[in-house]
């Protein structure tokens, strides 16, 4: 049985739940922290292809060179692109991580007057910057509505049927019509965390799921 979208709120108030009951993904235990758009953007991007124990680590290697109480783009201006390459190694495409911040501070002064942006669209305009980066920045570091769809999300809503898209994009453009404003911002959150302790894509722990009943998965047991 696929769901429909007057189960939505069931499926929330089950997600909440379970959700509680393990570890907040990395970039809203940065936010818990530090209450700093700019560090949940600078997360955002390490944690890209990264495991969160990995982005961990590099996040706090990173943000130990912050010479005030949070890590801002000065700090990153101080460091040459090899230094934070080394700093944030061995993140998922380190190299090209370390670039992009590296010409962060510039793009923000250049197109924004040192300011970071509030929006998705304008948040895209920075390097290292897509969709998925702009929308959980927004979301987590903003408390403003975004849909972050990231694998776990584009999958776990097509095997509800809440969704039949063939991309990350697709969702996200489906989600914003048919997700009531509401649960934009915790719906990122709470599905990667189900992705990543129960709903996994090749082996999910179907066995006391508790949205099992919406599920149509040809993974499901």
């Amino acid at each position: 049985m696929s769901a429909q979208i007057a189960d939505i709120p069931a499926i929330v108030k089950a997600l909440k739940k379970e959700f509680k009951a393990h570890k907040a993904p990395i970039i809203e235990l940065i936010e818990a922290h530090t209450h700093d758009p700019f560090s949940v953007l600078v997360g955002t991007i390490l944690s890209a292809r990264t495991k969160d124990a990995c982005t961990a680590g590099a996040v706090k290697r990173l943000f130990a060179k912050a010479k005030g109480a949070i890590f801002a783009p000065e700090d990153l201006e101080r460091l040459s692109e090899s230094e934070i390459a080394e700093l944030i190694y061995p993140v998922g495409f380190y190299r090209d991580k370390a670039r992009h911040l590296k010409a962060l501070p510039g793009a923000l002064e250049e197109k924004f007057n040192g300011r970071l942006p509030k929006t998705v669209e304008e948040l895209c305009e920075l390097p290292g910057v897509g969709r998925k980066t702009a929308n959980l920045t927004v979301a987590v570091g903003f408390n403003l509505p975004a849909i972050c769809v990231d694998v776990h999300v584009h999958r776990i809503c097509n095997w509800l049927g809440l969704v039949k898209t063939k991309s990350p994009f697709e969702t996200e453009m489906a989600l914003r019509k048919i997700l009531p404003r509401r649960y934009w911002k915790t719906w990122n959150s709470h599905l990667v965390s189900f992705g990543q302790t129960r709903c996994d894509p090749v082996r999910p722990k179907c066995d006391g799921c508790p949205i099992a009943q919406y599920c149509s998965s040809p993974k499901k047991k």
